[in-house]
C-alpha cells in the first residue's frame, strides 16, 4: 500500500512523461493546443513538487531520516527538470516558431495527429467507459490521457470512465479527428 507521498512521487513521474510525450507531438504537429496542456501541466508539478518536498521536510521532523527526504527532494528536481525541458518544447509551438526542416517533412508524410476535445453533458461518450464507447474502434483517436478539473489520468483503459466536462487527448488518423471532436461535442452519435 503506497503512502500519500508515494502517491504523489508517483504522479509526478507521470505527469512528467505524460508532458514529455504531448510536448513531442505538439511540436510534431505543430498543434499549440497540446502544446498549451504542456503549459498547464507545468504549473501543476510546480504545486506538486512543493508539496512533496513539504512532506519529505516533515517526514524527517518526525522520523528523523535526513536522507530519505534528500533522495525524495533530489528526485522531484530531477523530475521537474524533465517537466521544463518539455514546457521548453510547448513554449516553441506557443511562439510560432518555424519547425526545422526534417520535423516539415515528418509532419507532411504523417497521417497521425493530437487532438484535444472536451466531452459536453448529453455526448454519446459520456458517463460510458472508453470500452463501452470503443471510441479507438469508432474514429480511431486512442485516448492518450483525460485532464478531468486539474488532475490528469494517464493512459486509461477500455474500464475508465468519461464524464461530461473531461478533456480527452487523443492521438490517432487525421481522417478520425473531426468525428472525435464531433462526438465529445455532441454533434455525432456513434454509430
Amino acid at each position: 500500500m503506497m503512502d500519500d507521498l508515494e502517491q504523489m512521487l508517483l504522479e509526478v513521474k507521470d505527469t512528467s512523461e505524460l508532458m514529455v510525450d504531448l510536448a513531442y507531438s505538439s511540436l510534431l504537429y505543430n498543434n499549440r493546443d497540446i502544446a498549451g496542456e504542456v503549459l498547464s501541466l507545468k504549473e501543476y508539478v510546480d504545486e506538486l513538487n512543493a508539496t512533496v518536498q513539504q512532506e519529505a521536510i516533515k517526514r524527517t521532523m518526525v522520523d528523523g531520516d535526513v536522507s530519505k527526504a534528500f533522495i525524495t527532494i533530489r528526485l522531484v528536481e530531477y523530475l521537474e527538470e524533465i517537466c521544463s525541458a518539455a514546457s521548453g518544447i510547448a513554449d516553441v509551438v506557443m511562439r510560432n516558431v518555424e519547425p526545422h526542416p526534417v520535423i516539415k517533412m515528418s509532419i507532411r508524410d504523417s497521417d497521425v495527429t493530437i487532438s484535444t476535445a472536451m466531452v459536453v453533458e448529453g455526448s454519446d461518450l459520456a458517463d460510458k467507459t472508453l470500452g463501452e464507447t470503443r471510441l479507438a474502434s469508432n474514429s480511431g483517436m486512442w485516448v492518450v490521457a483525460i485532464k478531468r478539473d486539474r488532475k490528469y489520468l494517464y493512459g486509461p483503459d477500455e474500464r475508465t470512465t468519461v464524464l461530461a466536462g473531461d478533456t480527452l487527448i487523443a492521438r490517432g488518423p487525421n481522417d478520425g479527428e473531426e468525428y472525435f471532436k464531433d462526438l465529445s461535442a455532441g454533434k455525432a452519435r456513434l454509430g
